[in-house]
């Protein structure tokens, strides 16, 4: 047992550094390529930082774990509005006056997440699922491409996507940080599913439930502490921005790849009940832009809200599993 929560929290570690070195290395590489500082904040660094999750996927659908790397994607995408975004509303209430790109985004993500919804209605996540969902993914990055090369100047997200860029480095560095970070992540990544899946049997809960709560919060964390930093700084735009772009890249990217990389059938409870879940809390994200109830935003009591429902989500997958 020590010796699997051992494996399970050094993969933990090693996908965050991994993560932070590849971000670099992909971002330092990019603006080497002559990539516009905004493009490579909203696409490259943006990409790289859901790079744990992908690494994830990728290892526990190959070792025919599906429900895991289906839990990773939709528990990450609950753990980033219920718990990231909660919390930075509690510590400042979000506006509704946010960027007019941020704004845009948020329909792709309600878009998006039904379009995944519908290719796991048959109870499967199949080779062909995959190619839909990446094949979203590129028109996904060009159209945020495109976006962000049309942005005025003066453009928040502008400053916000040119704050997240990574130092500028010589180009052995940059490579050097790319290639170290990518193994790292694939070490962490192995040693996580191996530590996980070991715990899951020891617990006798299901792969899918791992993926739902230990993974799914363990791979949010950096997002949580960014988001609670911008927040503190008074920067929602970033907070807000790391949540779309997370969720749409862990709904396209991750579950995509897991079809790729192992395809294979699911618990029918993944559509029942963690779907709709998922589903549930993006809803609540449009609040931040449509709110036919009052004044757009997420306010304090809001924030709680989503808090307490992420809270209480947890609670009730691990009493109904063990």
């Amino acid at each position: 047992m020590l010796i699997n929560l051992l494996y399970t929290l050094a993969g933990f570690v090693m996908l965050i550094w991994g993560a932070d070195r590849f971000s670099a290395g992909a971002g330092a590489v990019a603006r080497l390529l002559g990539v516009p500082p905004v493009v490579i904040g909203l696409t490259v660094v943006a990409f790289a930082t859901s790079a744990p999750e992908v690494m994830v996927s990728i290892s526990a659908a190959r070792d025919g774990l599906t429900g895991m790397a289906v839990g990773n994607a939709l528990g990450s995408n609950i753990a980033n509005i219920g718990l990231v975004l909660g919390a930075s509303a509690v510590l400042r209430p979000i506006s509704h006056e946010i960027s007019v790109t941020l704004r845009s985004e948020l329909p792709v993500l309600f878009a998006v997440s039904i379009g995944a919804g519908a290719l796991l209605l048959d109870g499967s996540l199949d080779f062909m699922d995959g190619i839909i969902l990446l094949i979203a993914l590129a028109l996904f990055l060009y159209w945020v491409s495109r976006t962000g090369q049309r942005l005025q100047p003066g453009d928040p997200v502008i400053a916000e996507a040119v704050q997240e860029l990574p130092p500028s480095m010589a180009p052995w560095r940059a490579g050097g940080a790319l290639l170290i970070g990518f193994a790292v992540l694939l070490i962490g990544a192995e040693l996580l599913v191996d530590g996980a899946e070991s715990l899951a049997r020891a617990f006798g809960v299901s792969d899918l439930v791992i993926g739902l709560t230990v993974i799914a919060v363990g791979t949010s964390l950096p997002e949580l502490a960014v988001s609670v930093v911008s927040a503190l700084r008074g920067e929602a735009g970033i907070a807000i921005g790391n949540v779309i772009g997370s969720n749409v890249f862990n709904l396209l990217a991750v579950i995509g790849a897991a079809g790729i990389a192992g395809p294979g059938e699911l618990d029918t409870s993944v559509i029942r009940q963690h779907y709709p879940v998922m589903l549930l809390f993006t809803v609540a994200l449009l609040r931040l832009t449509y709110n036919p109830f009052g004044k757009p935003g997420i306010g304090r009591a809001m924030g709680l809200i989503l808090l307490a429902g992420f809270v209480l989500y947890q609670i009730w997958l691990l009493s109904d599993a063990l």
